[in-house]
C-alpha cells in the first residue's frame, strides 16, 4: 500500500481549490488537509500541517504565491511545491521555479493526470517536461544574462558531470541517466547530489532550467 500524500492546495479561487480537493480526495493515498486563499495563510498552513505537497497559485491578492514560495523554502525540511498556472510560458513560473518550485500543472490539466502528477512530485521527481522548460527559457526576459550565467556555471563541470546535467534537462530519472551513461543509480544520485551543490541548486528542477539556458544536451 502506498504511503499517504499530505497536500496543501493554495489558490484565491475557491472552485479550483474544491476541484483539486474533489480531484485528490478520489485517490485512496492522497489526503488534502489543508486550502488556503492567499500566499501569507498557504505558508502558514505549511508551517501548521507539514504537507508532502504544496500546489501553489501564483498571481492571488495579497502575499502572491511567488512570495509564499519563498517563505515556505526557509522551512526546516520544507515540502515539495508545485506550481498552478492558466498559462505555461508565464513568466512568473520561471520565477518561482528559480525560487524553488519543482515544476508547474496547468490548471486545465485532465483530471486523471493530476493524481499521477502530485504522486511523482512526491516521489521527488520534477514535474516539468523538457518542452516546457525549453518555452519557459525562450520566453524569459532575462534570457541573455541567464545564458551567460548558466554557460560560465557548466563550464566548471566536469564532462562526466555535463552528461549528468544534460540527463537531468531531458527530464530523466537517475535510473535512465544512468542507463545512458553505463553507471549505476547509486553513483547517478551521487553526481546528482554534488551537481545541485556545485551549481548552487536545491533541487533537480533548477539544475534541468542551467541546462536549458546553458544549451546543453
Amino acid at each position: 500500500m502506498r504511503p499517504v500524500v499530505r497536500v496543501v492546495v493554495v489558490d484565491d479561487e475557491p472552485m479550483v481549490c474544491v476541484f483539486l480537493r474533489t480531484i485528490l480526495g478520489s485517490a485512496e493515498d492522497i489526503e488534502v488537509v489543508a486550502e488556503a486563499h492567499d500566499g501569507a495563510a498557504g505558508a502558514e498552513a505549511v508551517r501548521r500541517h507539514r504537507p508532502d505537497v504544496v500546489l501553489m497559485d501564483l498571481r492571488m491578492p495579497g502575499v502572491d504565491g511567488l512570495t509564499a514560495i519563498e517563505r515556505i523554502r526557509e522551512f526546516a525540511d520544507p515540502p515539495v511545491i508545485v506550481v498552478l498556472t492558466t498559462f505555461d510560458a508565464d513568466q512568473y513560473v520561471l520565477r518561482a521555479l528559480r525560487a524553488g518550485a519543482t515544476g508547474f500543472l496547468i490548471k486545465t490539466t485532465p483530471p486523471e493526470d493530476l493524481i499521477g502528477l502530485v504522486r511523482v512530485a512526491a516521489e521527488g521527481h520534477t514535474v516539468l517536461s523538457p518542452a516546457a522548460a525549453r518555452r519557459l527559457v525562450a520566453a524569459s526576459s532575462d534570457g541573455h544574462s541567464a545564458r551567460d550565467r548558466a554557460r560560465r556555471l557548466v563550464e566548471s563541470l566536469t564532462e562526466r558531470e555535463a552528461e549528468v546535467l544534460a540527463g537531468l534537462g531531458e527530464g530523466l530519472s537517475n535510473a535512465q541517466i544512468g542507463a545512458r551513461l553505463y553507471l549505476s543509480e547509486a553513483t547517478i544520485k551521487g553526481y546528482v547530489s554534488r551537481l545541485l551543490d556545485k551549481l548552487g541548486c536545491v533541487n533537480r528542477t533548477q539544475a534541468g532550467l542551467i541546462a536549458h539556458e546553458a544549451g546543453v544536451g
